[in-house]
């Protein structure tokens, strides 16, 4: 189906190797030939979000110091395949659930210029997130609710370190709101949606999140992807976070990794939707947070 869909809408493309690369969250990734991939959506919020990703990232990725998908073309709905989908530009390496960054001040030197670059002012007519990007406040109940729903052997960090991670959670959600200007974000960095290669940070992957609003949405990355101890690099190579940014970048930090462990967990007992890396990555962030 796939080689009969670029015959029909991209002929030039249609004699590429095409073949499976992973099957990711919303999209199936398909490597078409060295340089590309298709990105086809499997899922019924993925369509747009591909759309997004096709408006809004080529023209960011002009400023981005690594490398990311950028959509290069877009594929309409046909008889073949009734919903849109993107070729865009393969970035090279293992996504970091699989493959550890080992090389800690490279990556956070590499992720602080990038989110620096990213984190420019958006416009008006940005999108936003429903949930993500926005004052933790509204979100209170959220972390002790999924704590809730959590066992000690699912967090990894015992009942003194819940206690720990509850008063860090309380600390960024009192922290003072963001009083800038919304920004763009990338409002998904995980372990899964950047590639490591050789140790080292080189691409950050999956923009259908893309929205504008509070930079310390994104910063959390600095624990949810770096090894321990590289958080003050990061925020130097940033070079623009406060005080209140960085506690409310813990609290986002800190709800992100139950979300991980959450579908970790699923992945643990066979369920749909279920990945067992990321809930080792989840856990890895909570011990981080906390010092364990």
């Amino acid at each position: 189906m796939l080689r009969a869909l670029l015959k029909e809408q991209h002929p030039d493309l249609a004699d590429l190797e095409i073949r499976r690369a992973a099957r990711g969250w919303d999209n199936e990734l398909w490597r078409l030939g060295p340089d590309l991939a298709l990105r086809m959506p499997r899922t019924e919020r993925a369509p747009g979000l591909l759309r997004k990703e096709y408006r809004w990232l080529p023209t960011l990725a002009q400023a981005l110091p690594l490398p990311v998908p950028t959509p290069l073309r877009l594929g309409v709905p046909s008889t073949r395949f009734p919903e849109p989908w993107t070729v865009a530009a393969w970035v090279p390496g293992t996504p970091a659930d699989r493959t550890p960054v080992s090389r800690g001040a490279q990556a956070a030197d590499a992720l602080g210029e990038f989110l620096r670059a990213l984190h420019g002012a958006a416009p008006a007519t940005a999108p936003r997130h429903q949930g993500r990007g926005g004052a933790l406040a509204p979100l209170a109940a959220d972390l002790p609710g999924r704590l809730a729903d959590l066992s000690p052997e699912d967090t990894g960090i015992g009942p003194g370190g819940t206690d720990a991670l509850r008063a860090l959670w309380e600390d960024a959600v009192a922290a003072p709101a963001w009083q800038g200007p919304p920004s763009w974000l990338h409002c998904d960095l995980h372990p899964a949606n950047v590639v490591v290669s050789d140790g080292a940070l080189t691409g950050v992957l999956d923009f259908g999140e893309l929205c504008a609003g509070d930079p310390a949405t994104d910063l959390g990355a600095a624990w949810l992807i770096l090894p321990a101890g590289s958080a003050p690099r990061f925020f130097a190579a940033y070079g623009r976070a406060d005080d209140p940014m960085i506690r409310r970048a813990k609290g986002w930090a800190a709800l992100q990794s139950l979300s991980l462990i959450g579908i970790g967990r699923n992945g643990e007992r066979g369920l749909p939707g279920g990945k067992v890396t990321w809930g080792h990555a989840g856990r890895a962030t909570l011990q981080r947070l906390i010092g364990r």
